[in-house]
C-alpha cells in the first residue's frame, strides 16, 4: 500500500512538472481539433540542442572517471535493448492479427532509445535532487544500437526461412553506420566527443544548459500532438498493439532496474543511475529508429509499430515509467 501511495503522490507531482503537462497539454489540443503546429526544422533544432547538452555533459563527465566503472554499465545496457527484443519478438508474433514482420519491427522500435524520454527524466532527477552519474546519457548508444541491428537480423533471419532462400548476407556493418548516422545518435556523439577532447564549460553553462528545460517543454509538446494523431493509425491494425505499448514499456523499465540494482551492488551503481538505466529501457525510439526500421524491414507496416511507439508507448514511458521507477528507487535505495 505504502508503494502504491508514493506511486500516486508522484505521479501527481508528475502531472504539473513541466514535461508531463507540456505533453498532455499538445494530446489536449490536438483532441480538441486544434490546427497548433510546430514546424519540421524547429522540432529538428531542439532535439539537437537537448541532444547535445546531453552529450556535452556525458563527455565532460567521461573524461574525469574511471572507464573501470563505466564497462559494466555499458554491458547491462546492451544486455537489456537485446533482451527486449528477444522477448518482444517471442511473444508479439503469437498474438492475434500480429504478422511476425510487424511483431519484430515493434520489438526493435520498443528496445531501441527515446531521446525525448531521456531528457525528461534527466530533469525529473534534477528536480527531484536525485544524483546520477553524468555519463549515464551516454548508454543511450549502447542500447539503441544493438536493439535495432537484432531485430533487422530476425526479420532477415525469418524473410530467408519463410521464402526458402538462401537470400543475401546480411550487412552488419552498413546497419551500425547506417545507426550511427541517425541524426539523434549523431547529435549525442557529437556531444560526448566534444565534451571529452575539448573544454566546452562556458558554451556549456552560459547557452545548452539554460536554454534546456524550455527546449524540452516544446519538444513534450510536438510529442503530444503526434501522439494524438498516431492513435487514428493504431485503430487500424491489431488491437494487441495497443496493449503491448501501454505493458511493454514498464516491464522493460522493470527489467532495467533489477539489473541496475545489480549494478549497484557489484560496482557502486548510483540510485539515480538505476533510475535512468530503467526509463532508457522503458523508452521506444521516436527519432531514429523509424526511418533505421523502415530501411532495415521494409516488409513491416510502419502504422503498427510507430504508431504503438509513438500514441501509447512515449507517453506510458514517461507519465508513468517515471514515476515509477523513482518510486521504486526511494523505496529499494531509500533515497
Amino acid at each position: 500500500m505504502d508503494l502504491l501511495a508514493n506511486l500516486a503522490t508522484t505521479f501527481v507531482a508528475q502531472v504539473q512538472s513541466p514535461a508531463l503537462a507540456f505533453l498532455l497539454g499538445g494530446m489536449l489540443v490536438a483532441a480538441l481539433g486544434s490546427r497548433l503546429e510546430v514546424p519540421d526544422a524547429i522540432y529538428t533544432f531542439v532535439v539537437f540542442m537537448l541532444l547535445m547538452r546531453i552529450g556535452l555533459e556525458a563527455g565532460m563527465e567521461i573524461r574525469e572517471a574511471d572507464l573501470g566503472t563505466i564497462f559494466l554499465p555499458v554491458l547491462a545496457a546492451a544486455f537489456v535493448g537485446c533482451a527486449i527484443v528477444v522477448i518482444g519478438r517471442a511473444i508479439l508474433p503469437r498474438l492475434p492479427g500480429i504478422r511476425t514482420e510487424d511483431g519484430i519491427a515493434t520489438a526493435g522500435l520498443f528496445g531501441a532509445v527515446s531521446a525525448s524520454t531521456l531528457a525528461a527524466a534527466l530533469v525529473v532527477l534534477e528536480e527531484s535532487g536525485v544524483a546520477f552519474e553524468a555519463w549515464v546519457p551516454a548508454l543511450y548508444p549502447f542500447m539503441d544500437i544493438p536493439a535495432l541491428i537484432l531485430a533487422i537480423v530476425m526479420a532477415s533471419v525469418h524473410k530467408q526461412r519463410t521464402s526458402g532462400e538462401e537470400g543475401e548476407a546480411i550487412g552488419y556493418r552498413a546497419i551500425v553506420v547506417d545507426s550511427l548516422r541517425g541524426s539523434a545518435v549523431s547529435a549525442l556523439l557529437l556531444g560526448i566527443v566534444l565534451g571529452l577532447l575539448t573544454h566546452p564549460q562556458s558554451v556549456f553553462d552560459s547557452f545548452y544548459d539554460p536554454l534546456f528545460r524550455g527546449l524540452l517543454s516544446i519538444l513534450m509538446l510536438v510529442l503530444g500532438i503526434e501522439a494524438w494523431s498516431r492513435l487514428s493509425e493504431l485503430r487500424g491494425v491489431a488491437h494487441w498493439y495497443a496493449i503491448y505499448a501501454f505493458v511493454a514499456p514498464l516491464a522493460h523499465g522493470l527489467l532495467a532496474f533489477g539489473v541496475g540494482w545489480l549494478l549497484h551492488l557489484a560496482t557502486g551503481f548510483s540510485p539515480g543511475g538505476v533510475i535512468l538505466l530503467s526509463v532508457i529501457a522503458a523508452s521506444n525510439s521516436d527519432i531514429s529508429g523509424p526511418p533505421t526500421l523502415r530501411a532495415g524491414i521494409p516488409q513491416a507496416n510502419p502504422s503498427a509499430y510507430i504508431g504503438a511507439s509513438t500514441a501509447i508507448g512515449t507517453p506510458v514511458a514517461i507519465g508513468i515509467g517515471i514515476p515509477l521507477y523513482l518510486t521504486l528507487a526511494q523505496v529499494v535505495f531509500g533515497i
